[in-house]
């Protein structure tokens, strides 16, 4: 079995919010990062997928890959066409189907990365974003990790199939009546700081029963 890479294998540290679940008034339903379900045992890790918390069982958070399988597929859509980092991300969550986007964070510093050990080069141009292209190096590295790479290609696939067998709009729909309800109850004469203490313990406690869900 190859080693897929022999720089720096130091893991950026992934954001955590607090609660599992963040409620964002005038805000679309979805965050960035969240729950990926029962995966393991292959490339792929935890800490990942809209929404946030933890699987049955007590997974606790998963992310969608390891950050081998990230390099691979970053350098696999570079290899396509040039792109900098907004398009890699903006890419990912379209072949996810909308489900997973890799936070700036992990994204930027892994094209530092993979440029500093050559296998892809920042393009000149106008433009203040960095535009990477792949090298030689990058081409003969994707042949290597050719099974590496199908199988992160596949993880993707598999989130947009799941995603299209999952109607979110009631979830919206909750979500805009929770909305709702909060503003017109704060609106009231009368309402305070209890009051205020009162509606955020509801919503902490929903999202607790959520993330056990």
């Amino acid at each position: 079995m190859h080693t897929l890479w022999t720089a720096d294998r130091s893991r950026t540290r992934c954001r955590r919010n607090h609660a599992g679940v963040a409620v964002s008034f005038g805000v679309g339903f979805g965050g960035r990062e969240g729950h990926a379900g029962g995966f393991g045992g292959d490339t792929f890790g935890h800490h990942g997928l809209r929404g946030g918390g933890g699987g049955r069982g007590g997974g606790g958070r998963r992310r969608v890959f390891e950050n081998d399988a990230l390099r691979l597929v970053l350098l696999k859509l570079i290899a396509d066409e040039p792109r900098h980092g907004y398009d890699l991300i903006r890419a990912i969550e379209a072949l996810s189907g909308e489900v997973y986007a890799p936070s700036p964070g992990v994204v930027y510093p892994t094209l530092t990365l993979l440029s500093d050990m050559e296998l892809i080069v920042e393009q000149p141009g106008e433009s203040s974003r960095k535009r990477f292209a792949i090298t030689d190096a990058g081409h003969a590295k994707l042949a290597e990790e050719k099974a590496a790479l199908d199988q992160a290609m596949e993880r993707l696939a598999q989130l947009a199939r799941r995603a299209e067998r999952v109607d979110p709009a009631p979830v919206r729909r909750a979500m805009h009546n929770l909305r709702f309800a909060v503003q017109q109850r704060l609106e009231k004469e009368g309402a305070d700081n209890q009051t205020m203490f009162d509606v955020a313990a509801l919503i902490d406690e929903a999202a607790s029963k959520i993330e056990r869900l």
